[in-house]
């Protein structure tokens, strides 16, 4: 008798365990799905950070070298393409790329507009350098809380990028000049060689690069 009790008791058993093995299954689907997906967006990501730190290089030796005293100065692309990235991936991935761009340089790839390698740092303008990094941040934090894709908005975000890049550039320039390498500049130097130069070239970088983020934000908007 206590073994037929024993035996359907196991048979009564035996039908719930199979009744929870698709709800198990179902989850584990769902779970990988999502892991996919998050994978996925990983990937673009990747991708859009490689190309625009590409493109940053790219645009270092894309240049008009200006022979002025003490330090020759260059105008480059790799502006535009900052604010572009800033525009167009946000705030956290084009400060990414820069961050990128300038470690790759640093090392000893010779990607700046001057070559490349630690002693860089020393140059009185890798402060722009930085203020990319700068740049790329704030303007693409501008442009994410206005939340609006209006040449207006764009443009204000970018202005604000190339504010924070020109106080970075001219204070790192000036300081590294007087206090660490001791070439002294006055201050109106660093205002001419640092800012009137290349300033107007750079505010229509501004301009362009609104320009250009406006029209390609409805198909770059999945990588967001």
């Amino acid at each position: 008798m206590i073994k037929r009790q024993e035996e359907s008791a196991k048979k009564e058993r035996q039908p719930s365990a199979q009744s929870e093995m698709p709800g198990i299954c179902q989850t584990d689907k769902k779970a990988g799905k999502t892991a996919s997906a998050a994978a996925g967006l990983g990937v673009r990501e990747l991708a859009a950070g490689g190309f625009f730190t590409a493109l940053i290089a790219v645009g270092a030796f894309i240049k008009i070298s200006i022979p002025v005293q003490p330090f020759p100065m260059n105008f480059t692309l790799q502006f535009f393409f900052v604010l572009l990235a800033a525009l167009l991936l946000g705030a956290r991935q084009a400060f990414l790329c820069v961050l990128t761009y300038l470690a790759v340089g640093l090392v000893g790839v010779p990607i700046f507009a001057a070559g490349g390698g630690p002693a860089y740092l020393l140059r009185p303008t890798f402060g722009f350098l930085l203020g990319f990094a700068a740049a790329a941040w704030v303007t693409g934090t501008v442009s994410e809380k206005l939340r609006s894709s209006s040449l207006k908005s764009l443009m204000a975000a970018c202005l604000c990028g190339f504010t924070v890049m020109y106080l970075s550039g001219m204070f790192y320039f000036y300081f590294l000049s007087n206090y660490v390498i001791h070439m002294p500049v006055t201050a109106g130097v660093v205002f001419v060689n640092c800012f009137l130069l290349t300033a107007g070239g750079d505010l229509l970088l501004c301009f362009l690069a609104s320009l250009t983020a406006r029209r390609l934000k409805p198909m770059m908007a999945f990588l967001r």
